[in-house]
C-alpha cells in the first residue's frame, strides 16, 4: 500500500459534500493538492464551493491568506460527476451519511474504478471501519481518517487500521495526515476511537450532578470554567453540539461497550431529545438562545451573614491550606481537635460527602459544611452542605470563603462535590483508553486536548492533580454510592501504587 506523498501530483478525491465533505476539501486544497469533489445530490458541489468560497473570503478580509493564494486554492478544487473521473486519485476519503450499507456500497464502487495502490479512507465517527471495509473485495486497501469539525479549523484527525487493513495503510494515511498539516493521532478500531470515547466523562457526569439536584446547570458549568479552567462548561457543550446528537453518540457507545457502566446515557437526555430542546440548533436547551434567557435559580438559597469570629477545620487533605484562606479573611481557626459546640466545622473530603465526613469525624452535622480542595482551584470555590447543616451555618462559611470577592457555589450533598467528580471520570475513562490499548498515553493526550479543547489530556489531567488524590476520589465515591460506574482502572490503580506517572507506559 504504498503512495508517494511527496509529489505535487497527488490527486485526492472527496466524496460527500456536506459539511464535512468540504471542510475536508479545503483541508487539501489548502494544503496544495489537487482535490476533486463529489456528491450524488444534485447541486451539492456547487453549494459547497460557494462556502468553501465565502470562508476562503473571510481569511482575506482579516489578512490571513493572500488574494493569489485565494484563488489558487479554488483553483485546486474541481468538481466532478461520476465516479469514474475519480480514477487517476491517489486517496479517496468519504464523507458521506452515517450508514453502514451506504458507506459499503460507495467503497464496492470506488475500488471497482481506482487504481490498485490507492488508499481508501472513511470518515466515519461512529460506524467500525472493519465493518466498512468488510463489504470490499479488498478490505486491506481501507482504512480511517477521522476529521474534527470545523477540519479547516481543527488540528486533529484520528487515523484508524481495521483489522483487515494493511499495516502499511496505516503507515500511509499517517503520513498523509501530516502532509495535509494536520495533527495524527493513532487509535484502534473501537467505538468511539479515542475523542468520542473520552468524551463519555464531561457530558454525562454533568447530567447525572443535575438529575440529583446536587447543582443547576449553570451552577455546574460555571465551576468547570471559572475552577477547573475548561473553555466550556459541560452545558454549554451539550448545547452547542445538540442535545439529539450527542444523546446519540451516548446511546450508541453505552451499547456497543455491552452496557459497560461506566458509560451510562442519561434519561433526561431523551426526554430533551423528544421534546425538541436541543440546544443552540433549536434556540433552546439547557439554555435560551432565542429571547430572555431562563429564570436560573440557585440550587441552595443562601441567607446572608457576617464573617464568623471562629471556625473548626479538619485537619486532612488541604484542611491546612483552607486554614490559611479563613485566616486571611481575619476568623480564628482551630485545626483539628474536638470543636466547641456551635461553630461552623469545616471538612475537606476527597470522593465522601459531607455527611460521611461528619459521622466519621463525629461532628454535629448540622453544623458542618464541606469545601472542595481538590486541585487547589482559586478562580471559583464549592461549599457543600449536608441535608441538616443550618442556613446560619451555611451563610456565615459563604461570607468566610468569599473574602477577597471570590465567588463561591454552594451545592447539595454529593460524594465527589462537582469538580472532583468530573475531573475523576475524565481521568478514570482516560486510563480506560490506555488501558484497552486503544491508543499511546501520549496520544490520548494528544486527541483530547485538540478534539475536545480541555486544558490537559485525561493521563497528564491526572498527574497534576495527584494520581492518589485521583483513586481517593474514585474510591470515595464507590464506596459510598456501591455504582460501579465510579470503580478505579487497575491502570490507575496501579500507578497509584506504584507512585507513577499515568503516562506510563506498561
Amino acid at each position: 500500500m504504498a503512495l508517494d506523498l511527496s509529489g505535487s501530483d497527488l490527486v485526492v478525491a472527496v466524496f460527500g459534500a456536506g459539511t464535512m465533505g468540504r471542510g475536508i476539501a479545503q483541508v487539501c486544497a489548502q494544503a496544495g493538492l489537487t482535490t476533486l469533489m463529489f456528491d450524488s445530490r444534485e447541486g451539492a458541489v456547487k453549494d459547497a464551493l460557494a462556502a468553501i468560497d465565502r470562508g476562503l473570503e473571510g481569511l482575506v478580509s482579516k489578512g490571513r491568506m493572500a488574494v493569489s493564494a485565494r484563488q489558487a486554492v479554488f483553483e485546486r478544487l474541481k468538481p466532478i460527476r461520476s465516479f469514474d473521473e475519480a480514477k487517476g486519485a491517489g486517496v479517496a476519503i468519504e464523507a458521506i451519511v452515517e450508514d453502514l450499507d451506504a458507506k459499503r456500497q460507495l467503497f464496492r464502487e470506488l475500488e471497482k474504478r481506482m487504481a490498485p495502490d490507492a488508499v481508501l479512507a472513511t470518515n466515519t465517527s461512529s460506524l467500525s471501519v472493519t465493518a466498512i471495509a468488510a463489504g470490499c473485495a479488498r478490505p486491506h486497501r481501507v482504512g480511517g481518517l477521522h476529521f474534527f469539525n470545523p477540519p479547516p479549523l481543527m488540528r486533529l484527525v484520528e487515523v484508524i487500521g481495521g483489522l483487515r487493513s494493511d499495516p502499511a495503510l496505516v503507515e500511509t494515511l499517517l503520513g498523509f495526515v501530516k502532509r495535509i498539516n494536520k495533527q495524527p493521532v493513532l487509535a484502534a478500531d473501537t467505538p468511539g476511537f479515542v475523542v468520542n470515547h473520552a468524551g463519555r466523562a464531561y457530558g454525562p457526569e454533568a447530567l447525572r450532578i443535575v438529575a440529583q439536584g446536587i447543582a443547576n446547570p449553570r451552577e455546574v458549568d460555571l465551576l468547570m470554567k471559572e475552577a477547573a479552567g475548561f473553555r466550556m462548561g459541560p452545558f454549554e457543550l451539550l448545547d452547542l453540539v445538540g442535545s439529539d446528537v450527542a444523546h446519540a453518540v451516548m446511546v450508541s457507545i453505552f451499547e456497543q461497550y455491552f452496557g459497560e457502566p461506566m458509560y451510562q446515557p442519561s434519561a433526561q437526555m431523551a426526554a430533551r431529545v423528544a421534546g425538541g430542546l436541543l440546544g443552540r440548533k433549536s434556540k433552546q436547551g439547557f439554555y435560551n438562545y432565542d429571547g430572555p434567557p431562563a429564570m436560573d435559580f440557585p440550587t441552595v438559597d443562601v441567607q446572608a451573614q457576617t464573617v464568623p469570629a471562629y471556625a473548626w477545620i479538619a485537619e486532612e487533605d488541604g484542611g491546612r491550606e483552607l486554614a490559611g484562606w479563613l485566616k486571611a479573611a481575619g476568623i480564628e481557626v482551630q485545626l483539628g481537635g474536638k470543636p466547641a459546640g456551635g461553630v461552623p466545622c469545616f471538612v475537606t473530603p476527597l470522593g465522601e460527602d459531607a455527611s460521611n465526613a461528619a459521622v466519621r469525624l463525629g461532628l454535629d452535622p448540622a453544623c458542618t459544611v464541606a469545601v472542595d480542595m481538590f486541585g487547589r482551584f482559586e478562580g471559583r470555590r464549592t461549599l457543600m452542605k449536608t441535608p441538616l447543616t443550618k442556613a446560619d451555618i451555611v451563610g456565615a462559611a459563604v461570607t468566610a470563603l468569599s473574602a477577597g470577592n471570590v465567588p463561591v457555589t454552594v451545592i447539595n450533598d454529593s460524594p465527589g462535590f462537582v469538580v472532583q467528580r468530573l475531573l475523576a471520570m475524565i481521568v478514570n475513562i482516560g486510563t480506560r483508553i490506555a488501558e484497552l490499548r486503544i491508543a499511546t498515553p501520549s496520544d490520548i493526550d494528544t486527541a483530547v486536548e485538540l478534539g475536545l479543547n480541555y486544558p490537559k489530556g485525561p493521563l497528564a489531567l491526572g498527574d497534576a492533580l495527584g494520581v492518589a488524590s485521583v483513586l481517593a476520589v474514585l474510591d470515595g465515591m464507590h464506596a459510598i454510592t456501591l455504582d460501579p460506574k465510579y470503580r478505579a482502572t487497575t491502570w490507575l490503580r496501579r500507578r497509584a501504587r506504584l507512585g507513577v506517572s499515568l503516562r506510563m507506559p506498561d
